[in-house]
């Protein structure tokens, strides 16, 4: 129960900084953030650690914990990583996936259309979630499945906050379809295109997301 009030909060002081409540360089009070959730400092101090390991905040020693906000090289630098590492896992997993992981896809995938439909963006990123990380398993390839879901993690707040751009859930939707048919084709220069892509951001979805930081921090 703890953890979940964890990840709870952390997906609250997730909202409160983009939507500046909280501003680039803040010191988070703990003591004040406790008071504010009704909670022991315990899973506060989760929650922070969750932010820390996504690059959202900086724990330093002694100090305490300050917010942070990547710079628009660094973000970017980072999904580029990112899309390279999915499309590996993508082209791997085209010629290794098993039946029943194929089944497991179609019904995150889903459950994600559901929450298009609802146009609710939490359920579609949980269900997005179990979608890439069934990818990364079936590469068959431990390291590259380690090293691909700690970045994931690190980009967890950026991700979650592109899916609030009108029509981005949509997007997402129709990419997950076309990244399902090429791993049951076991097509994997075509499941490593569509990952990529999928992953990538560029254009007027960077602009949007630096906005949208950009707007937090001032």
């Amino acid at each position: 129960m703890e953890k979940r009030h964890a990840d709870l909060i952390a997906e609250q002081l997730e909202e409160r900084i983009f939507d500046g409540t909280h501003s680039d360089g803040d010191r988070l009070d703990e003591v004040r953030l406790a008071e504010h959730f009704g909670v022991s400092r315990t899973p506060l101090r989760e929650a922070l650690q969750r932010l820390a390991r996504s690059g959202l905040v900086e724990l330093i020693p002694r100090r305490g914990a300050f917010v942070r906000q990547p710079g628009p090289v660094e973000l970017l630098e980072m999904f580029e990583v990112m899309a390279e590492m999915e499309a590996a896992c993508g082209r791997l997993a085209a010629k290794r996936i098993s039946d029943a992981a194929l089944a497991e896809l179609h019904s995150a995938n889903e459950k994600c259309q559901a929450a298009v439909s609802a146009q609710n963006t939490d359920d579609y990123y949980a269900e997005n979630e179990k979608f890439h990380k069934i990818i990364y398993q079936e590469a068959g390839n431990g390291f590259l499945a380690k090293e691909t879901g700690n970045l994931h993690r690190r980009l967890q707040p950026f991700r979650r906050q592109q899916l609030r751009f009108r029509g981005r859930m949509a997007q997402s939707m129709s990419e997950h379809k076309a990244i399902l048919e090429a791993l049951e084709a076991g097509d994997s220069e075509a499941a490593a295109h569509a990952l990529r892509g999928h992953v990538a951001i560029q254009g007027e979805k960077f602009h949007s997301l630096m906005a949208g930081l950009k707007n937090a921090a001032e």
